[in-house]
């Protein structure tokens, strides 16, 4: 497995539980979510997680990018959001925007193409949970 950060929080190296298997009496740090499962159902244990790891079980499956959006701008959580599964190079810009710190690649993985999308785009249309002033260079937000 290998990390990719996004954007400027690091990457933790910590061991994610699943949602499913996770004891909310113990003292965990780090919960992995699936996504059928509601990130508001983590609202009162946010304080003390450190990682969220949402899962893309297919690539045509974006309720991660909604999970994402959910606990940054609703829910303020301000720990590491990460992502695994089927994802694209494509959608890092997305993925950022929306929230999400780092990404699980395969050990052999490419970092360039990922590098270069987060670079691509210079004009964005929607607001982001990222500050606006922290996108790539260059990028700023169009307003019409």
């Amino acid at each position: 497995m290998k990390l990719l950060e996004l954007g400027h929080r690091p990457a933790l190296r910590i061991a994610a539980v699943p949602f499913s298997e996770w004891n909310q009496s113990a003292n965990i740090q780090a919960i992995e979510l699936n996504a059928d499962q509601s990130a508001k159902e983590l609202s009162p244990f946010l304080a003390t997680l450190k990682l969220i790891v949402l899962n893309f079980p297919i690539f045509r499956d974006g309720r991660a990018f909604s999970q994402a959006r959910a606990l940054r701008e609703y829910e303020k959580f301000q720990g590491e959001i990460r992502v695994q599964g089927h994802i694209l190079p494509d959608q890092a810009e997305f993925l950022y925007r929306c929230g999400v710190d780092s990404v699980v690649l395969p050990d052999k993985a490419n970092e360039e193409p990922w590098h270069r999308e987060r670079e691509r785009f210079r004009v964005a249309y929607q607001v982001s949970t990222q500050n606006e002033s922290s996108f790539g260079p260059g990028l700023k937000r169009h307003i019409s």
